[in-house]
């Protein structure tokens, strides 16, 4: 396919996400369509889409409109790519500009800050503008780009130091991420890791550095009793054991159908996790984790879709669900134990202020909290441990 070729495509996929369908399917009913892409093909549209999502705001307001082709118009002013010789309507090209188009192209281009707080939601961006302070801007333009690619080395296993050599004999270039004694952030050969034996073997996990820190933060305690409460497809668990690889580990979730691979992670990581089903959770522990469903403002370099289709009503029910979940994991603490809440969220409403809620209303106390931003490196990312006399 031809760089113009590529636009088009995007153009299309784009258009289609606009309408309502999940991006992810639009590329691949595109790529089942489209035999003759290659991979190369289909990696550059994916990244064409995947940009112009979460520049969307920035990206309409260059191009002229909020459509597939305004975006692609929008990406391709913002990184300076030829336009002329692009949109020119010979062979598979985008058709060329109109009159609108290029009076719109034509405009001068807001200022970068002004740019970059386009690509937050209209009725969102007050609420985080108030909630980052002095941060925003920095914030907002680095939301802009692509998420850094991070692993977790399993210290169960091997050390940071031997799991960058093997992943580099392998063509995978990392080096060590401030976040977490366990964290790797990939600088090249992202795509082989799959493929890798430090992989395949359980040596290294692909984890966001923000995440793997709150874990790190965990106090260590011989034969800790722990509880991942909504262990999804059991990151933190995982996590975990291999921090205290004598810990005795159960994860838990409303769909036992996320933590379907779970078992063969555990088994590739060399670790022992035991797996509840709702309703089945039984005695007490030390520490109950809990890593909230939430908005997942702090991932959505990584999933921007989301963020243009969180909704007011959305945001309300899941800080309801998010105080429903601590009320009910918090009965299975034992006495003495802690309770550990996480979100992926920049938001104040489902960080500081539904713990700050909780703990008053249910005699707990905050005993650390910690909020992190991709000023630190990784994802968004918020961790509070609570306690409570006489428990």
């Amino acid at each position: 396919m031809t760089p113009a070729a590529r636009l088009s495509a995007a153009i299309a996929i784009l258009d289609a996400t606009l309408s309502g369908e999940p991006a992810e399917r639009a590329l691949t009913n595109w790529g089942r369509a489209s035999r003759f892409a290659g991979s190369g093909d289909r990696a550059a549209v994916r990244d064409h889409v995947f940009d112009a999502l979460r520049c969307r705001g920035s990206y309409a307001a260059l191009g002229g409109s909020l459509s597939g082709r305004g975006l692609i118009l929008g990406l391709a002013r913002a990184q300076d790519l030829p336009i002329a010789t692009l949109f020119t309507g010979e062979g598979h090209a985008p058709a060329p500009l109109d009159a609108a188009e290029e009076a719109a192209l034509a405009a001068p281009a807001p200022e970068a800050a002004a740019l970059a707080r386009l690509d937050w939601p209209d009725w969102l961006r007050p609420a985080l503008e108030a909630d980052l302070g002095a941060a925003f801007d920095t914030i907002s333009a680095l939301m802009r780009a692509r998420a850094p690619v991070f692993l977790r080395v399993n210290l169960a296993r091997t050390d940071r130091a031997a799991a960058q050599r093997e992943l580099a004999a392998e063509g995978i270039e990392s080096a060590p991420h401030p976040l977490a004694e366990s964290a790797l952030e990939v600088i090249a050969g992202a795509r082989r890791i799959q493929a890798s034996a430090a992989y395949r073997e359980g040596r290294v996990e692909l984890q966001d550095a923000a995440s793997q820190a709150m874990i790190a933060a965990v106090p260590e305690a011989p034969g800790l009793r722990a509880l991942d409460y909504c262990a999804g497809g059991g990151g933190k668990a995982l996590a975990l054991a291999a921090r205290m690889p004598d810990a005795r580990i159960v994860a838990h979730d409303i769909d036992p159908g996320r933590m379907r691979d779970l078992p063969a992670r555990a088994t590739r990581a060399g670790a022992t996790i035991a797996l509840a089903r709702p309703g089945a959770i039984t005695g007490g522990f030390d520490l109950v984790l809990v890593d909230a469903p939430c908005s997942g403002s702090g991932t959505w370099r990584r999933t921007p879709e989301a963020k243009w289709r969180l909704t007011p009503q959305r945001l309300s029910d899941l800080v309801d669900l998010q105080a429903e979940i601590l009320t009910q994991a918090a009965r299975h603490v034992a006495p003495g134990g802690a309770l550990l809440y996480m979100t992926c969220s920049l938001l104040a409403r489902e960080n500081a202020a539904q713990v700050a809620r909780f703990a008053a209303a249910e005699g707990w106390q905050v005993t650390q909290a910690r909020q992190l931003t991709p000023c630190d490196g990784g994802d968004g990312f918020f961790g509070a441990l609570l306690t409570r006399e006489g428990r």
